[in-house]
């Protein structure tokens, strides 16, 4: 495979498990992992499931999707590097809208399988910057 393929593919691969894990399609998002797969969110450690992936997210928004903006990627022999970057979307936990918030995601993918994801984003700073009474 070329490294333009592989790049595609990798692209591919990432955008298919974002769109299953903002659907809640688990089984889907799950088979797109491979062996070692860790994922990192903003104040967390590495998570291996995604049900613990699930718990932690429910105190920080009820429904969250992404607007990607840009992808890039990069490949050598041994594995590829995809970033995404855009804004997300979504509502807090008492149902209130959000929008607009950065997100950058750094992906490695592995025989076409992700290893790797990390995520970084402004969800805790634009949390904080809300009214006290409405941060629950």
């Amino acid at each position: 495979m070329t490294d333009t393929k592989s790049q595609s593919e990798a692209e591919r691969v990432v955008r298919t498990f974002l769109a299953a894990l903002e659907a809640r399609d688990l089984d889907t998002a799950r088979a797109l992992t491979g062996p070692g797969f860790e994922m990192r969110f903003p104040g967390t450690g590495a998570m291996t499931d995604f049900a613990e992936l699930m718990d932690w997210a429910a105190g920080r928004y009820r429904r969250v999707g992404k607007t990607i903006d840009a992808v890039e990627s990069f490949a050598d022999e041994a594995k590829s590097v995809v970033y995404t970057r855009g804004t997300l979307a979504g509502d807090w936990p008492d149902g209130t809208p959000f929008d607009g918030i950065r997100f950058i995601d750094r992906f490695e993918i592995v025989d076409g399988r992700i290893t790797d994801q990390q995520v970084w984003n402004d969800l805790a700073e634009m949390r904080a910057a809300r009214p006290a009474e409405v941060q629950a």
